[in-house]
């Protein structure tokens, strides 16, 4: 079966940073790219941050670009998002997805996803 079992969630001062972990069983890791969205209370799921099975293909959305980076340790099937310089604007629950589809930004594209981790970033 399936699991993608996320952890690092929790709540951070403005300016703080905190860092995302995805772990993956049931699925040959290294066939999925990985990505990273998040879906704040009232607003629909939004794409963050996405990575090629070999880490060869990135893409983040415009708002985290800078202040966020996405990797992954195909041996541990593993996938991280370390958040740096939080705004209270990246509150939301993060949720982790796993793709044969690369690394798109829509969340049509992306077949197993995990349960969700809170995030509260504080002002």
């Amino acid at each position: 079966q399936v699991q993608l079992v996320e952890s690092g969630g929790g709540l951070v001062q403005a300016g703080g940073s905190l860092r995302l972990s995805c772990e993956a069983s049931g699925l040959t890791f290294r066939s999925y790219a990985m990505g990273w969205f998040r879906q704040a209370p009232g607003k629909e799921r939004e794409f963050v941050a996405a990575i090629s099975w070999s880490g060869g293909n990135i893409n983040y959305a415009d708002s985290v670009k800078g202040r966020f980076t996405i990797s992954r340790d195909n041996a541990k099937n593993t996938v991280y998002l370390q958040m740096n310089s939080l705004k209270p604007e990246d509150t939301a629950v993060y949720y982790c997805a796993a793709s044969l589809m690369g690394t798109g930004q829509r969340p049509t594209g992306y077949k197993y996803w995990g349960q969700g981790t809170q995030v509260t970033v504080s002002s």
